[in-house]
């Protein structure tokens, strides 16, 4: 095996490559088959092991571009629906954003073949290392795009017992580690019993990975109270045209469509509208009499309502996706990541107006504040997280110490009936897991979901159609070990590792 991947012609070795990186996408939902990441990060071992800094990178950017072109292709479905990009230059759009993300992708790779990739724990130990470096960086290069983290295919696996202590991160460590390992078994060969001792130890800590994982799994480490806490949402299902373009006669339709789907639901603790639930073409001050009306509706019943919104400060003159508290509710929230190209457009002078893409009506989002406080709910502090927020892990993590319940509110609309939405209550789930909270994950098309602090989704809706949705929660005060120490100690793990390897090696380069 070691020759046969040692002399593999280049075409071959990033077809290879190019094959494992897309088979990825069948490990995450709605697929869930995680067998399938394993052997692809196995084949990119073997493709990267004793290869030349030059063939590693070349190699893995083939592997990020296979991984990303077929794991966020839903993105085509905004470039052409609605940015009105014509077929073949929608694609080539996404081609070029998939390959902008492979070389992100390819980056710590750099740092295996240049230093690692010839090391007898390269597979074992340096790949692993590398690996969560790329993970953790893409959580905020260029503002971050955290997609197709390896963890989350493991949501439901032994593995999942310790998204609580290390993150999504810490279990595509574990899972890069095993890939490595098998990988160095069928490299060593006929070879085997050269690198036994080693190779048998390195067997018992992976192994030791799932069986204490299953055990965690077990483990609560944030205890919810016992005082139940009835949600309702209510999920407009109102087309995504609508929401972009003002028309008075459909603006009405959809304020008067919130009033009715929220009639039976006053009598809970919460009422939750989602993202961009009022029309963007009204901001919170242009739909402020039907806001006030809601307020008393909501006042009246002591309930909490909490609605997306667009927010105009109109003294700075800037606009923010927001979410605001009414009735026994309280507080706005601003979002803080925003989504490129949909919610701001980058190099906005040279690229406003080439297309209808660079020009879509809730572009001109303002980002909001870092040291916003949440939400409040009848005493009970809310972590808000609006649409692509949620994927980051420690931008939850972190908020979440100061609160008791995530709420997750989203307009996935952008993106029809595509893998997208799968992917992305996936990534939620992780979220609570990592927390130890429930999360109430409110969308404009469904599905909506309850969750609960083990990521589990005890009920949710049906995708596509207007309906209300209820459920019941509980808040959280404890934190778990993610909360208290985010992904730092593993990132500074990771460096440790690569460092003592090369220490040794250093050492004896040093001049008698």
């Amino acid at each position: 095996m070691a020759d046969l991947f040692r002399n593999l012609p280049t075409p071959i070795a990033l077809i290879i490559a190019i094959l494992s990186g897309a088979m990825v996408t069948f490990s995450f939902a709605p697929f869930d088959f995680w067998p399938i990441s394993l052997l692809s990060l196995v084949a990119l071992s073997l493709l990267l092991k004793e290869q030349a800094s030059k063939q590693i990178l070349w190699r893995s950017l083939a592997f990020g571009l296979g991984l990303y072109a077929a794991g966020i292709h839903w993105i085509y479905v905004s470039i052409h629906n609605f940015g009105g990009a014509a077929p073949l230059f929608a694609a080539f759009l996404v081609f070029i954003f998939a390959a902008f993300m492979a070389a992100i992708f390819t980056l710590p790779f750099y740092i295996f073949g240049r230093w690692f990739s010839y090391h007898r724990l390269a597979l074992l130990i340096a790949l692993p290392a590398c690996w969560l470096l790329g993970e953790w960086s893409r959580t905020w290069l260029l503002t971050g795009f955290p997609w197709l983290f390896l963890g989350y295919s493991h949501i439901d696996t032994w593995l999942a017992g310790w998204a609580p202590i290390g993150g999504v991160m810490a279990i595509s460590f574990v899972l890069v580690a095993n890939a490595g390992l098998v990988a160095e078994l069928l490299w060593q060969g006929k070879q085997l019993h050269q690198q036994k001792l080693l190779l048998a130890a390195a067997a018992i800590i992976n192994l030791g990975f799932w069986i204490s994982g299953a055990f965690l799994k077990q483990v609560t480490w944030a205890e919810p109270d016992n005082n139940p806490i009835k949600v309702g949402m209510v999920q407009p299902n109102v087309d995504q045209s609508i929401k972009l373009t003002y028309n008075e006669k459909t603006t009405k339709a959809t304020l008067d469509q919130l009033r009715e789907l929220s009639t039976d639901l006053w009598t809970n603790d919460w009422v939750i509208w989602p993202e961009a639930a009022i029309p963007t073409s009204l901001t919170f001050h242009d739909a402020l009499p039907f806001l006030e009306e809601m307020n008393k509706k909501a006042a009246e019943n002591q309930a909490a309502l909490f609605t997306g919104v667009i927010y105009e400060d109109r003294d700075k003159q800037k606009y923010y996706n927001s979410i605001a508290g009414l009735g026994e509710g309280y507080g706005f929230y601003h979002k803080r990541r925003l989504v490129p190209f949909g919610e701001y457009v980058p190099l906005e002078d040279q690229l406003r107006g080439l297309i209808e893409f660079f020009n879509l009506p809730t572009s001109f989002i303002h980002l909001g504040p870092q040291d916003q406080h949440g939400l409040i709910a009848k005493g009970v502090r809310i972590t808000p997280a609006i649409c692509y927020e949620i994927v980051y892990p420690d931008l939850i993590g972190q908020a979440a110490k100061e609160t008791q319940v995530l709420l997750s509110v989203n307009n996935l609309g952008w993106f029809l009936d595509s893998i997208q939405a799968k992917q992305f209550m996936q990534m939620a789930q992780m979220r609570a897991l990592e927390t130890g909270r429930y999360l109430v994950y409110s969308t404009n098309n469904g599905p909506s979901a309850i969750i609960n602090n083990k990521g589990q989704i005890l009920n949710q809706s049906d995708s596509f159609n207007a309906q209300t949705f209820t459920g019941t929660i509980y808040a959280v005060k404890d934190w778990t070990p993610f909360m208290v120490t985010s992904s730092g100690p593993l990132v500074i793990l990771s460096a440790f590792l690569l460092l003592a390897l090369q220490l040794p090696l250093l050492y004896r380069k040093q001049p008698d």
